[in-house]
């Protein structure tokens, strides 16, 4: 069983960048067989899709909210994905997670996942 498993959290100002990262645990398990997307959440709030990149590194797609301040990129040879997110805002806080649905590509709409790790707390102070 694939588990996915996000780190590279914190608190951080505004302005300021962070790097999360992603990667699959388990017999087996590597993502670079699948799309993977980041969504993140709010309590209360219901889940925004952030980014996705597809399993040969492209067709990537990104939310409203944060195209142009966030990338994604994976890296083959580490068998992991990553979200550089850049000046940070406060409505940026959230704890954000990997995802896949074990698809090739990402959605052409929306965003499909239904595996994702435990997440991992980003928070921006103002």
């Amino acid at each position: 069983q694939v588990q996915l498993v996000e780190s590279g959290g914190g608190e951080v100002q505004s302005g300021r960048s962070l790097t999360l990262s992603c990667v699959a645990e388990g017999p087996g398990s590597s993502l670079d067989f699948y799309a993977v997307t980041w969504f993140r959440q709010v309590p209360g709030a219901e889940q925004e899709g952030v980014a996705c990149i597809g399993r040969s590194g492209g067709g990537i797609k990104y939310g409203d909210s944060v195209k142009g301040r966030f990338f994604i990129l994976r890296d083959t040879a580490k068998n992991m994905v990553f979200l550089q997110m850049n000046d940070l805002k406060p409505e940026d806080t959230a704890t954000y997670y990997c995802a896949t649905d074990f698809g090739r590509t990402c959605a052409s709409a929306g965003w499909e996942y239904d595996t994702w790790g435990q997440g991992t707390q980003v928070t921006v102070s103002s």
